[in-house]
């Protein structure tokens, strides 16, 4: 796959380029509000208001698998349930990172494309505190993707009353900020080019490896990111979108922890099909991802055996799970056949009945079969 298949086809960059490229509002200056010309995520759908932290994580006792020389960092959004707004609107990515990603594409567009992108969470506002602490969804970002492009996910569930965690995996996304002010690229991708096979095995390891550690870190007794929620460490699930969703798999058969995994059109990439797995996936993916048409998505359904899903959602693309397919919308050249604002309230609708159903306990007929609701997904049992 090509670099610049990661943001979007070239018309719609060019439709980015040509609407933003004179708004000045930057977010990662805390502006009130974005600029009426900006490109806004959907509003998430629950009742609470979400607040947004950002933590950064160094493992002192890993070496960086992408450069060994240093110690392996991450940086990790934390979004949550808060009492209230704080009034601080949280950036969708800093000067940074979108220099880096529109750099990653390399279809000229304008260095601070993604800084003006409105979302819905404020920063550092208080959480909601319940007894036991709250749900938590990790979340795993596309290989060369900033976890920022699935931060509409994380609002969704945070209004929902989940804690919420986006991994910024280092040196395998293209833009991510540390505090000191550095910005890192994807190395990863050059071993990717010299090797696709090997460098994505090690990718799903190299995730499962940081999934656990931010789960040691977020339910230590002094868990990182003080201002941030508490949460339960018996209720964690996974979701992921391309290599992070085929990341879930490895993380579950590396921790025991992990509940529940969610593949986001994601080939699974890993060298282990055959242990078997007896906790809750759901498959969700284009229609390229239907039985017979990827061998990685039928050995892994036949490795998990308890609950499971497989469904495809027509009309949709590779990017139509993130918060792409909704903003492509909103400059009138969509990824997709299927309506980008629908594409994006199909995957929440489903990825929170799933977590709903696996970390709460709650039913979820959405998985019952085919819904009038949403006639575009398609149930498969290969």
């Amino acid at each position: 796959m090509k670099r610049r298949s990661f943001l979007v086809g070239a018309a719609v960059a060019a439709a980015l380029a040509g609407t933003l490229g004179t708004t000045t509002a930057h977010a990662d200056t805390a502006a009130a509000q974005p600029p009426a010309s900006a490109l806004t995520l959907p509003a998430p759908t629950g009742h609470q208001p979400v607040g947004r932290a950002t933590v950064h994580l160094r493992d002192e006792d890993r070496p960086d698998p992408w450069v060994p020389a240093e110690k392996r960092e991450l940086m990790v959004s934390l979004w949550y349930p808060a009492t209230a707004p704080s009034g601080t609107p949280a950036p969708y990515m800093t000067s940074g990172e979108s220099e880096r990603y529109t750099a990653a594409v390399r279809l000229g567009l304008p260095a601070d494309l993604f800084t003006k992108v409105g979302s819905h969470a404020t920063v550092d506002a208080r959480p909601v505190r319940v007894p036991g602490g709250l749900p938590l969804v990790i979340l795993s970002p596309g290989f060369g993707m900033p976890r920022a492009t699935l931060t509409g996910m994380a609002e969704e569930l945070a209004s929902r009353g989940y804690a919420v965690a986006g991994i910024g995996h280092n040196y395998e996304a293209d833009g991510i900020s540390f505090p000191d002010g550095h910005t890192t690229s994807c190395v990863a991708c050059e071993e990717r080019d010299k090797d696709v096979d090997k460098t994505y095995a090690k990718v799903g390891a190299v995730r499962a490896e940081d999934i656990s550690y931010v789960i040691d870190e977020l339910t230590a007794k002094r868990p990182a990111g003080k201002s941030g929620p508490v949460v339960d460490p018996g209720r964690i699930a996974v979701v992921g979108h391309s290599a992070g969703g085929f990341s879930t798999v490895p993380a579950m058969l590396k921790d025991p922890r992990v509940k529940a995994g969610v593949n986001m059109d994601g080939n699974f990439r890993y060298p282990d099909h055959t242990t078997p797995v007896n906790r809750p996936l759901l498959m969700l993916g284009n229609p390229g991802h239907v039985p017979g048409a990827d061998s990685t998505w039928d050995d892994t359904w036949k490795q998990f055996t308890g609950w499971k899903r497989w469904l495809s959602v027509d009309g949709t693309q590779h990017l139509s799970f993130t918060d792409l397919a909704p903003l492509a919308k909103q400059l009138g050249m969509p990824l997709q056949a299927l309506d980008g604002d629908r594409a994006d309230a199909v995957a929440k609708s489903y990825v929170a009945a799933f977590v709903d159903a696996h970390l709460r306990g709650r039913n979820a007929p959405l998985f019952d079969g085919p819904s009038a609701r949403f006639p575009e997904v398609r149930f498969h049992q290969p």
